[in-house]
């Protein structure tokens, strides 16, 4: 067991699952027992905490934990002082940021942040929608929510602000989204005492690169040909905008051609490849790209 330990807050709830597979995919093997709140990881240096992504800048910002993955809105919502030291788009069902909305029922006369004066607004993001209302020059009762908020109008609110990454739910509770408030991703945050600690601080941004080649990785494939000489350009010429390795065969009428691309361009590639002179093809996975 190393005597120095990186505390690192792993978000539970909705991102756990997601973040598990982005770490095995960096080459951390992060366990979940259960009622256990304390993940294990193959490295002796890093110490998990499943925290929930609301309260992790809370955290990290008092130094309980040194750093933690948890979304740009939860820094803005605690208003933390901590330090944002990468962006990884990832969420629990897509790789865009998702969106903090004002929704109201379809029928609603709500059409603008205007008609919000003296309106009762339910969210989890108090902060957030209060600082938004007072731009706009609006005073309403903004209460916070402990989930379920799209049941809630028009009975117990006049509208909403909630998370949404696909809409779909908001429209299956008859809701429409009238505006955005806040596009939001998943940042890797530190306390910034522990940010200026070299050994935490190399620890952290050794595992922040491999991070961020799993993801660069994600809907990339590997393709390896062998290619006559004769047939060369043919074959570069499919491949526009790419930079394949080229390198010499035992035989020196044939060429070894390896490229890095698109998932979904392979299946149009690979019988240009073949029909060009292209042979003994291969398509591989990629685990981590690293830039």
């Amino acid at each position: 067991m190393s005597d120095r330990v990186l505390k690192l807050g792993i978000p539970a709830g909705s991102l756990q699952e997601a973040t598990a597979d982005l770490f095995r995919k960096a080459g951390y093997k992060l366990t979940f027992a259960s009622r256990s709140y304390y993940p294990a990881i193959d490295d002796a240096e890093i110490h998990c905490t499943l925290i929930r992504a609301q309260e992790m800048p809370r955290y990290v910002q008092d130094g309980s934990l040194d750093c933690g993955l948890t979304g740009h809105d939860w820094v803005i919502e605690n208003d933390a002082q901590v330090d944002e030291l990468a962006e990884l788009v990832f969420s629990k069902v897509s790789r865009r940021p998702v969106r903090w909305v004002l929704a109201v029922p379809t029928d609603s006369p709500i059409q603008g942040p205007k008609d919000l004066q003296g309106k009762r607004i339910a969210t989890e993001v108090v902060n957030i929608t209060r600082k938004w209302l007072a731009t706009h020059g609006v005073t309403a009762n903004v209460e916070f929510s402990w989930g379920a908020t799209e049941v809630k109008p028009p009975k117990l609110a006049d509208a909403i602000v909630e998370v949404t990454e696909t809409g779909s739910s908001l429209k299956a509770n008859n809701l429409r989204i009238v505006c955005d408030l806040l596009q939001s991703t998943t940042r890797f945050i530190a306390n910034p005492a522990a940010a200026a600690d070299p050994w935490k601080r190399r620890k952290m941004d050794d595992l922040i690169l491999m991070l961020k080649g799993a993801m660069a990785a994600e809907g990339r494939v590997g393709l390896m040909m062998n290619v006559p000489r004769a047939s060369q350009e043919a074959v570069l010429a499919l491949m526009p905008g790419h930079t394949p390795t080229l390198s010499s065969l035992s035989d020196p009428a044939w060429v070894d051609v390896v490229v890095i691309l698109s998932e979904e361009e392979v299946r149009e590639l690979v019988p240009a490849l073949k029909r060009a002179g292209a042979t003994s093809i291969v398509e591989f996975p990629l685990n981590k790209i690293i830039d």
